[in-house]
């Protein structure tokens, strides 16, 4: 397989908002909430949207010798890579570690990080707490509405990144698009909602007792990394770069790779680019950037 342009899965969730069409991208509802770019996941699947397989689900396309021996130690494609646009706050929420879920959800759990991609004034993310607290006190103020005031609020501005570990607790805060760059899972519990209703006018199922078993009680302490790493974990590396006008990206012969731009427009592997687009290099393909603009290179060490 040659290096292909991929097309999304779609959510509609009831915080998107309206900027991921503005990039361009095709939903057939009013609102998208989540693109899902690099996706394996059974619950999305991206498409191939260039070449001989365009129409056809990557999963079902990519071989292993594609995919690289990087990914083969794990028991399924290891990543899942998303565009998010929040138009009001996400759910306040935790995943849990693969210990915890794979001895009680029989699936792997999640660590996830955020690249700010736009952030509206005053916009921000919360993540981690403040101070040391006990599932005694965060039960309380879920109850009492009042958990928003022990989380750290991050007001943010385009290129930051925020590195989320299993078993803290965070949310996306209304008026922000980042690039969520995730283990490849769907487990999350939901602590608050903010008591809000879905389209059928009930409120959205929280899992406060699950949350409470894999919550980090302690306070949040960043990781920073050195760019252009911009976050790093056994199951994704990933890196910032800016498009110097005519240059060459290759995959490693160990590992696929996928570019997500960010900025800018222009032509790789012969294939046209703007804002939100996100590319597949199968292990050892090389395509030339031609053009403007930043994006982010996602790989799996081996």
């Amino acid at each position: 397989m040659e290096i292909v342009k991929l097309k999304p899965a779609t959510k509609d969730y009831i915080w998107g908002g309206k900027k991921l069409k503005k990039m361009g991208k095709e939903a057939p509802y009013d609102n998208i909430a989540e693109c899902w770019e690099l996706s394996f996941n059974e619950a999305g699947p991206s498409i191939i949207a260039s070449g001989d397989n365009e129409g056809k689900a990557l999963k079902d396309v990519a071989t292993k010798e594609e995919l690289g021996k990087a990914c083969s130690k794990f028991p399924f494609f290891p990543v899942l890579i998303k565009l998010i646009d929040s138009d009001s706050n996400l759910s306040v929420q935790v995943h849990p570690s693969d210990e915890y879920a794979l001895k009680n959800e029989n699936q792997l759990g999640k660590t996830e990080m955020w690249y700010v991609i736009d952030a509206e004034p005053g916009a921000g993310l919360y993540v981690g707490f403040k101070k040391e607290t006990t599932p005694e006190e965060v039960r309380k103020k879920i109850e009492d509405g009042s958990i928003m005031e022990i989380l750290n609020f991050f007001e943010v501005k385009p290129g930051e990144t925020y590195f989320i570990p299993s078993g803290t607790i965070h949310a996306i805060g209304k008026g922000v698009t980042v690039i969520e760059i995730q283990q490849n899972s769907t487990l999350t519990y939901r602590l608050y909602d903010y008591k809000r209703k879905d389209k059928n006018g009930n409120e959205r199922e929280l899992h406060v007792d699950k949350a409470l078993k894999v919550l980090n009680f302690t306070p949040y302490k960043a990781l920073s990394f050195e760019k252009p790493l911009i976050g790093e974990c056994e199951y994704f590396s990933s890196y910032e770069y800016d498009v110097k006008g005519n240059e060459h990206v290759k995959a490693s012969p160990n590992s696929f790779a996928s570019i997500t731009f960010i900025e800018g427009e222009g032509v790789f592997a012969g294939i046209s680019y703007r804002k939100g687009d996100t590319f597949f290099i199968p292990t050892n393909k090389e395509g030339r950037i031609e053009g403007t603009g930043k994006y982010i290179f996602t790989e799996v060490k081996a």
